[in-house]
Parts: structure tokens; sequence; C-alpha cells
């Protein structure tokens, strides 16, 4: 295929329907149940095409681990079963990631 220039290449796309948009973008994050992955100054394209649009993101980015989320309820469990105060039962539960197994055998030891 020979190369197309950047003019061509808007027509033809335009033909097929297909619109690109640059975002100015400053960050993007995309949050997983246990990450972050930050995008600073990313390069970012919005493409609608047959009335689905989609992102492309393009750049470096961080990964940041979050930290897990411990309810009330869990953090009362605790405090009941293993019979501490309110700020024990959240460092145990904190330090076994949210699991409730790991924080009570480690409070029992």
């Amino acid at each position: 295929m020979l190369p197309m220039n950047p003019k061509q290449m808007k027509k033809m796309m335009k033909q097929m329907g297909i619109e690109m948009e640059e975002l100015d973008a400053e960050e993007v994050i995309i949050r997983t149940s246990d990450e972050e992955l930050i995008f600073r100054n990313p390069n970012v394209s919005k493409i609608s095409a047959r009335g689905v649009e989609t992102f492309q993101i393009v750049g470096e980015y961080e990964v940041v681990k979050r930290p897990p989320k411990i309810s009330e309820d869990d953090i009362k469990l605790i405090m009941e079963q293993a019979n501490v105060d309110e700020e024990t039962a959240r460092r145990a539960l904190e330090e076994a990631g949210g699991d409730l197994a790991e924080a009570l055998m480690k409070l029992q030891e």
C-alpha cells in the first residue's frame, strides 16, 4: 500500500463513517479492583464509527497499588471474634489485605 497523506486519510475515514478527534487530556486513570494505571499527559483519541465510541490512550503510565476496601462490618466482625478494639481490628485487616480469616488468625497467635 502506498503512503497516504493525512488529508487523504481523513477524507477516506469520513467516507467510511469514521470520525477521529484528539482530546486535550491532562491525565487518564484506569482503576481495577487492586490497582490504578495513571497516564500523565497522554495522547488521547476518540474514534466514532457506526455509533460506537472508542478511546485510544497512548503514553507512559504508572501502576499504583490500591489499598483493600475494608468495610465497617468486617471491622466489627474482627473486633467481636478476636476481642480487640477498632484500631487493632482495622490494622490487622489492612495488614492482611482485607482477608478476614488471615486477620483473625494473626490476632489469635
